[in-house]
């Protein structure tokens, strides 16, 4: 009965290490509180099970905390990114509430357009509304904010930073990969 205690505290040991170490690694808090809870679980499905087989008890207990450190770290990572896309109304300013038309692009897009409008609101949203050769319609909703000199433009899927700049009336993006010209046409 001594040896086999002393199996399961170093092995307790061992697992409560592991999940520590490997939860450093872990991108997203979901990811960090399935392997810790996995940890955890395993540990005390072990000690809860100690007359029975003790790996039962902690395959069963790593599982049920899997599951539960998963639910709770997904929760935080929502509540993060709400915080992080709540925009003040400094971060809006000078274009919230204008409407540009764009003038140039280089280099030029793969598909060609009419033209593309894009209306920066006052909620923290812009609409870009293009209209093909073809005379098809296109909107896109995304998010913006302003940090110094640079645009911060995104999607949950992707974001696009772009320094800018304002000369009278005409609007210059640069995301390094491309130059776009606008000149305002509301707001």
């Amino acid at each position: 009965m001594v040896k086999s205690r002393k199996f399961l505290s170093v092995t307790c040991v061992v697992a409560l290490c592991s999940a520590l170490v490997f939860s450093a690694g872990c991108e997203t808090k979901a990811q960090t509180g399935a392997l810790s809870g996995a940890g955890v679980g395993a540990l005390v499905g072990g000690l809860a099970n100690m007359h029975g087989s003790w790996g039962a008890g902690a395959l069963i207990g790593a599982g049920v905390g899997a599951g539960l450190g998963y639910l709770i770290g997904n929760e935080m990572d929502k509540k993060d990114t709400q915080q992080r896309q709540a925009v003040t109304e400094g971060e809006l300013k000078p274009l919230a509430g204008t409407v540009w038309q764009v003038t140039s692009i280089v280099p030029k897009p793969p598909k060609p357009f009419k033209s593309m409008v894009t209306s920066f609101r006052q909620d923290g949203t812009v609409l870009t509304t293009v209209t093909h050769t073809d005379n098809t319609v296109e909107t896109a909703t995304e998010n913006y904010r302003i940090v110094g000199s640079t645009l911060i433009i995104n999607k949950p899927d992707y974001v696009i930073n772009s320094k800018f700049r304002m000369d009278g009336e005409t609007l210059i993006l640069d995301n390094g990969s491309s130059s776009i010209v606008m000149r305002r046409v509301g707001g």
